[in-house]
């Protein structure tokens, strides 16, 4: 999938509004739903994978500090 995050919950909240709504057929429901589990997947890995970046350049950060602080 190649949804920035945005995309991805905005396409989510969509989702939500219409099984939310009492138009929607059983099988649009079923389909919808699984849309929006692959969309929840997909929100969480960016989510995972941005804090494991800034965990990763908080740790580079701590250990320049201190280093620094050593000289």
């Amino acid at each position: 999938m190649k949804l920035t995050y945005e995309e991805a919950y905005e396409k989510l909240e969509e989702i939500l509004m219409k099984l939310e709504s009492k138009n929607t057929s059983l099988d649009e429901s079923l389909s919808l739903y699984e849309e929006g589990i692959k969309l929840f997947k997909h929100c969480n890995k960016l989510l995972e994978d941005a804090e494991i970046k800034i965990s990763k350049f908080n740790k580079m950060g701590m250990e320049e500090d201190f280093n620094v602080g050593e000289e």
